[in-house]
């Protein structure tokens, strides 16, 4: 990256930030995505004399073609879902901030891992003669190895340049009331077309329990997350379930883990369970394969008779509003004089 030429005016700019996907869903691909992935020291806190071999010699081998399968089964036409998503949550939201400000703030996306890099956008936005920039990784919850691991790679970016732009993080929003309402509206549309299930199952991405024991703050926001949804959706808390997905390696993860809870659910002659996965801000690999292929696979064969995966919010119009709202508030003091 090269220092950004002199605006002349002051412009604020909101970097999207998700997690990242692979270009296509082939091994070589999934190779490249893979490496960078798990050299993050804050995803595999392994001792790197410990690690590398493991990475190189044993994960990189033999796990990119088992993920190139997974990946042909969610692929659509218009490539990755994660990425198309996000692609679109950022179009929408330049014009619903649009609706508030004026101008509206130009909106850019990055992704963590793979392409478009946070470094490419915090140069476009520097192009675009932004000062200040808001940056708003798309994990509802916190956690080291996603929220902080895509702020590392943000000040590496700002590390490159010269004259740097004012910075603002939206750390979390795990109990903003607008991402709550959002998460609800998505499920009573669903239960308004296919009714409701015997219990609702939310479904968050897991973290290594030592993790969680070292202070890591993500259990208790998916935790407060879950009872915050309960009660806008006015259930007991008996008809819904938390659970943890997405287990690597060999070390303990914080539980329940989700899998075993929807066989446990199919053998206590549970008829119907939905889930829904409130830690992801878009439909990917671990919603669409892992839950509502995989998910939905153990539940039937455990003797389950009917599974729904409730979609993420995507580009729901009450989450593109939720993440205007998010996005102003954090604005707030930069934001230019609202449109008359």
């Amino acid at each position: 990256m090269t220092d950004a030429a002199p605006a002349t005016a002051t412009q604020t700019g909101v970097l999207l930030i998700n997690l990242g996907t692979p270009e296509a869903p082939t091994k070589a691909a999934l190779k490249r995505y893979l490496r960078e992935f798990l050299s993050d020291r804050r995803v595999v806190e392994l001792p790197r004399w410990l690690w590398r071999p493991i990475l190189h010699g044993v994960i990189l081998p033999t796990r990119p073609a088992k993920s190139a399968e997974k990946y042909a089964a969610i692929w659509t036409a218009d490539g990755s879902p994660l990425l198309m998503h996000t692609r679109r949550q950022a179009k929408l939201l330049q014009g619903y901030l649009g609706e508030r400000r004026t101008p509206s703030p130009p909106v850019v996306f990055a992704m963590r891992y793979g392409a478009p890099s946070i470094d490419d956008g915090v140069r476009e936005l520097l192009n675009r003669g932004c000062r200040r920039i808001l940056a708003f990784p798309l994990y509802p919850q916190y956690a080291a190895a996603t929220t902080a691991s895509a702020c590392d790679a943000l000040f590496q970016a700002f590390m490159r340049q010269r004259d740097q732009p004012a910075l603002r993080i939206i750390r979390d929003y795990h109990d903003h009331p607008a991402y709550i309402g959002a998460l609800a509206a998505a499920i009573r549309t669903h239960w308004s077309h296919h009714g409701r299930p015997n219990k609702l199952l939310m479904s968050f991405h897991g973290i290594p329990r030592f993790a969680a024991e070292k202070g890591d703050p993500y259990p208790a926001e998916c935790r407060r997350t879950a009872s915050l949804l309960t009660a806008a959706l006015a259930l007991d808390p008996e008809q819904t379930a938390v659970t943890f997905q997405s287990r690597f390696g060999r070390t303990e993860w914080i539980k329940p883990y989700t899998v075993d809870t929807l066989k446990q659910f199919a053998k206590n002659g549970l008829h119907r369970v939905d889930v829904v996965c409130p830690g992801f801000s878009a439909d990917c690999l671990e919603t669409l394969e892992e839950i509502a292929i995989e998910g939905k696979a153990v539940f039937l064969n455990h003797g389950g008779q009917t599974f729904h995966y409730i979609p993420a919010l995507n580009e729901r119009p009450e989450w593109i509003a939720a993440m205007r709202d998010i996005a102003l508030q954090n604005l707030a003091g930069w934001a230019p004089t609202p449109a008359a």
